[in-house]
């Protein structure tokens, strides 16, 4: 009742600045009445007008002879007034009749127009202004307006006083409660009545449809936000609004009463200015807030909606919401006292924004069929409490990577969309991840969801570095769980302590050491594969602190990649790998690759391994198909897509049937039949596209059924309890397993730090950059095998990867080491600029092992 009161008070300093108080005597020097009053238009006035409010300035008493009701519904039938002017001639019609359309309590497309036309005519938009200030700040009066049906029920007669009673003289606060109480009784009714008369909306729409004409929403924009004045009005009404609608879905569940209460954001979403600054820094914090209350059903609803939109339309929408975090983030300081995640306005926007982002996807090209079926392990039939379940391991192992409820209700996955309309990428918000604290954001994800807010939880926003990020303290805090069970089972057991993987290998049979130690890892007791890995070379000096592991990975994917073996097949044109059908090599080895990738993954190592990208997406769960062989096998797929462009006669003129031949390893062709009686089918015009759809099929998935298969359980293995399904998309994988191939040493050469008496500014440090930096492509690639351990900058660029030189005493012949464990050059200070470059080129080409001077 004091927002009411308030707004009364503001009403009469306008128009006393405006209209004047009648008394032509009046001495107040802030009354339009007054001689000396300087004029002032309504901008300035409804400024002022807030200015005298605050420091509760007096108000004039109207003059008898100029006396007429507060309340606008009575203003066209008073009389003209007949007044002297400052010049002391009498005018007439000071204040004319005004039409301020009272009778109107929801907007047409056909109102708007009417109104706007009489306005335009009169050079006076205020009327208008208050009819979209009063319908679009009223969640009933926006819910009626702008129907498909134009059949809205009329307005009934109780309705009428309500609006009639809202702007009131209110003076007296007894006054003020009492006809509150009354005018929220008479709109509880109307409510119910227009119940009545909508609550069969949801039956006659569809899941999609709303009852809300979309296209004349728009074109009313269009013809009104041209108008400054009129502008200003959506956005007062908007923060209005917002406050009653927020009320009404947190606690009384309008949705499930009155379906099209969901008009309301669909109409003020059409709004092409929500990006504008005044929205952002007012209405949109409190607009976002409101729609992150509605139910389940209303946004998928909602996100049904907008991803039948056109791409423009989708972008805006991606665009106020990103904005709106941008502008909050960048305008406050995020620091440990003050978390991102306690934000209440980029907590709202990102909930919003995922509305859009699976709009985004529902909208794109989605494949929701071809899914890899899951291997499930069967339950244990012990009815012994283990020591993991005593100690809460258990239920955190087996509560699994979370499902989004929205991406539940949509039945659809970010991994269905092949190509959405908006890329991946344009959803990520870099200000936002510059200022979370991925430490406290996964504790919110993993441990405390229920009450804090975590941006995991809206994967889209983050980018593949911050991800990263969080999957490593998933892997590090799994590492120590197991090692906590290690030792208790070592107390309570009396078993040997063994609280980390430890695999010891000899160089010459990697292959067969790693494959015999993991495999009987694998049998026994699969969770040891997710402790830290040790890697220990026989014979050779070097404690693993991660570049032995780093050694040990690439020393087995060039073992187990080599054609000469027949695991896998090699394309020279696209430089990848593919699973070789006809291989000869057991499961086991393919189950050891599956396990080195994910041992890469869990243990933060970048592995040189060149797959298609299928192969991700079937890692992840999705099967190939042929749009999948442009990638992987770009000839078959050139030949396929000219099979179904073909516009002469396919039967005759192509001659293929659904049987398909292939050379063996000893160049014998074998047939595959991929229809039963294939070779007596013809692929014609009414089947081409079976013929491509099976043959894209076997290629990527029934052919290599086996392989796979075995490579895949060795992943999950390691990850399947990881939350990389979850976060990752499949070209993230990759980055995440492969690294980048993009070198930018002018990044690393900022982030790198010196020791050992080095800085920047030493003349050799300036010359070994100068050097390096003409370095070729692949002396690059040699440099940072040589001091790193892997060819390939990590997850978000060299930038990200912390290089140390160290000062390894004065000029000497001997050559530049390194620690890969910890990315440290040891640079001995060579006299000159030639011998540098020619002693630290022969060290990066002929290194290899532990111990070379």
């Amino acid at each position: 009742m004091k927002r009411a009161a308030a707004k009364h008070l503001i009403e009469r300093y306008f128009r006393q600045l405006t209209e004047g108080c009648g008394n032509g005597a009046c001495t107040n020097e802030l009354c339009a009445s007054c001689l000396d009053f300087q004029p002032l238009d309504h901008n300035a006035a409804a400024i002022r007008a807030l200015e005298l409010y605050k420091i509760n300035t007096k108000l004039c008493d109207l003059h008898p002879s100029a006396a007429f009701p507060d309340n606008d519904s009575a203003e066209d039938t008073r009389p003209a007034l007949l007044l002297g002017d400052r010049n002391g001639k009498m005018t007439d019609n000071l204040f004319p009749p005004r039409e301020d359309f009272r009778e109107v309590h929801y907007l047409t497309e056909e109102k708007v127009y009417e109104i706007l036309s009489i306005c335009e005519g009169k050079e006076d938009y205020s009327p208008l202004i208050r009819v979209i200030g009063r319908i679009f700040s009223s969640a009933d009066g926006l819910v009626q307006s702008f129907r498909k049906d134009k059949e809205q029920h009329p307005n009934t007669k109780e309705q009428r006083k309500t609006h009639q009673a809202k702007d009131e003289d209110k003076d007296e606060d007894e006054k003020e409660r009492t006809t509150a109480m009354e005018q929220e009784s008479e709109e509880s009714e109307a409510s119910a009545s227009m119940e009545g008369a909508t609550g069969s909306t949801e039956n006659r729409l569809g899941p999609v449809e709303v009852s809300v004409d979309i296209e004349a929403v728009r074109r009313v924009y269009d013809r009104l936000l041209s108008n400054e004045k009129i502008e200003s009005a959506f956005l007062n009404a908007l923060v209005y609004l917002t406050p009653n609608v927020e009320l009404d879905l947190t606690y009384l569940d309008v949705y499930d009463t009155n379906p099209d209460y969901l008009n309301i954001f669909v109409i003020v979403m059409e709004n092409s200015s929500l990006h504008s600054p005044e929205y952002l820094e007012m209405a949109m914090p409190l607009f976002c807030k409101c729609m992150s209350k509605l139910p389940l059903p209303a946004l998928a609803k909602l996100t049904r909606l907008w991803s039948q939109y056109s791409v423009e339309h989708v972008r805006r929408m991606m665009e106020t919401f990103q904005q709106l975090i941008t502008y909050t983030v960048i305008s406050n300081e995020c620091g440990s006292d003050s978390l991102v995640n306690d934000d209440e306005r980029v907590v709202a926007a990102t909930k919003c924004l995922k509305l859009v982002f699976y709009a985004n996807v529902l909208g794109g090209d989605l494949d929701t069929g071809h899914n890899e079926e899951e291997e499930e392990e069967p339950p244990s039939e012990s009815s012994e409490l283990t020591l993991q379940e005593l100690l809460g391991e258990e239920r955190r192992n087996k509560k699994g990577p979370r499902v989004d409820p929205l991406e539940k209700e949509l039945g659809v996955r970010t991994l269905d969309c092949r190509r959405p309309l908006i890329p991946f990428e344009e959803f990520v918000n870099e200000p936002l991840n510059d200022v979370l604290e991925m430490d406290k954001d996964f504790t919110f994800f993993k441990v405390d969801s229920e009450s804090k807010f975590s941006f995991q939880s809206c994967p889209f926003v983050l980018n593949a570095c911050t991800k990263s990020l969080g999957l490593y303290y998933d892997n590090r805090i799994s590492m120590y769980s197991e090692r906590r069970i290690t030792a208790l089972y070592s107390l309570v057991q009396g078993q040997q302590l063994n609280p980390y993987l430890r695999l010891k290998v000899r160089r010459e049979h990697i292959i067969d050491d790693a494959l015999v130690r993991l495999e009987m890892i694998s049998m026994e007791n699969p969770a040891d594969l997710r402790k830290q890995l040790f890697v220990e070379f026989e014979g050779e000096q070097g404690v693993d602190e991660g570049g032995v592991s780093k050694e040990f990975f690439q020393l087995v994917l060039e073992e187990m990649f080599n054609p000469d073996i027949g695991m896998f097949t090699y394309d020279e044109s696209t430089k990848l790998f593919w699973f070789n059908p006809p291989s000869l090599e057991n499961e086991a080895q393919f189950t050891l690759i599956g396990i080195v990738l994910g041992l890469a993954i869990y243990n933060n190592c970048i592995l040189d391994v060149h797959f298609p990208m299928v192969v991700y997406r079937k890692l992840m769960g999705k099967k190939g198909t042929y749009l999948d062989l442009a990638d992987s096998h770009p000839v078959q797929y050139q030949s396929l897509k000219e099979l179904l462009d073909y516009e002469g006669d396919v039967e005759e003129d192509m001659m293929i049937t659904f049987q398909i031949s292939q050379t063996d390893l000893f160049g014998e062709p074998i047939t595959y039949d991929l229809k039963e009686n294939g070779d007596q089918i013809p692929v014609g015009e009414d089947n081409r596209k079976e013929f491509v759809s099976l043959y894209g099929d076997y290629i990527l998935n029934k052919s290599v059924e086996r392989q796979f298969k075995a490579f895949r359980r060795g992943f999950q293995m390691v990850t399947n309890e990881s939350p990389l399904k979850c976060l990752f998309r499949p070209e993230e994988v990759e980055l995440l397993i492969c690294g980048s191939r993009n070198l930018d040493f002018h990044a690393l050469e900022e982030t790198t730090e010196y020791d050992g008496g080095y800085n920047k500014d030493c003349r050799i440090i300036k010359d070994f950059w100068e050097t390096v930096h003409l370095f070729g492509e692949e002396d690059k690639r040699l440099f940072l095998q040589f001091t790193t351990g892997t060819d390939r900058a990590p997850v978000g660029g060299l930038g990200k990867l912390k290089m140390i030189i160290a000062k390894n005493g004065p000029d000497t012949d001997r050559l530049p080491t390194s620690h890969t464990c910890f990315n440290a050059l040891l640079l001995p200070e060579y006299d000159t600029k030639d011998k540098l470059k020619e002693r630290l080129l022969k060290a990066i080409t002929y290194a290899k092992g532990f111990g070379m001077l």
